[in-house]
Formats: structure tokens, sequence, C-alpha cells
């Protein structure tokens, strides 16, 4: 026998080669998911009247979702906040202590030595006026 597929083959032998091929029909696996849709339990015609009760629930979850974004972002923006506070109360209560301190006796006294100011040594005395007579 030679190769025949390198020689010609006559077409007598061609005709019987040829072998008549049947349509293949293609069977759908047999799962559960098929058996669901197909049998009647859940048809095209169920599925149309649900769709709507469907993309409610969507919707519903899409809002539900972007409520508990905002939520979140919400508790970061609040601590961001009560950080901020808790600094800016720091820094006041150093501002106070530094005036309360700048603004005692010794303090005033060594500022104002720069600007040729002394501190009396003399005590505080009180002036009295008398009052003129309205005769005189």
């Amino acid at each position: 026998m030679t190769n025949r597929l390198r020689t010609e083959i006559p077409e007598e032998e061609l005709g019987e080669l040829i072998v008549e091929e049947k349509p293949v029909k293609k069977e759908i696996p047999d799962n559960f998911l098929i058996q669901f849709f197909s049998n009647g339990f859940f048809s095209a015609e169920k599925a149309v009247k649900a769709l709507p009760f469907v993309l409610y629930l969507a919707l519903l979850g899409m809002v539900y979702i972007g409520n508990q974004h905002l939520a979140e972002k919400n508790i970061r923006d609040i601590d961001k906040l009560g950080k901020e506070v808790k600094e800016l109360s720091y820094g006041y209560k150093v501002t106070k202590a530094d005036l309360a301190y700048k603004s005692t006796l010794t303090e005033v006294a060594k500022r104002v030595d720069t600007l040729g100011l002394k501190e009396s040594v003399q005590p505080a005395t009180k002036i009295i006026v008398k009052e003129a007579s309205d005769g005189n």
C-alpha cells in the first residue's frame, strides 16, 4: 500500500470514504440549574414578572452600600476634627500659661526695664483733695 496522503485518490474511492454526517444534536448537560430553569419551576415568563422586584432589591442594596460609605466618611471626619480640637486645646493651654507667666510683676518689671522705666521703691501714698468752700 502506498502513502495515500501524497498520491491522488481516485474519485471512486473518495465516494466510499465519504460518510454521511448526521447533524449532531447538541445536548444540554443535565445539571441542577438547567433543570431549575427549563422544567417550568422558574420560567422566562416568571423571570420577567420578578424583574421589577429584583431591580428594587438591587437599588436598595446600592442605597445601603452608599449609606455605609457615607457613615464611615463621617466617622473619619469626626475623628479628624476631634484630634484637631485636642491639638488646639493644648495650644490654648500653653499660650494661657505663657501669658500668665509673662504678666507677673517680676516679668513685667524686666520687660519695661529695657524701655528705661524703673519700679517704684516707695510705697503708694493716698492723695486727699479738700473741697473748696463755696464762699471763697
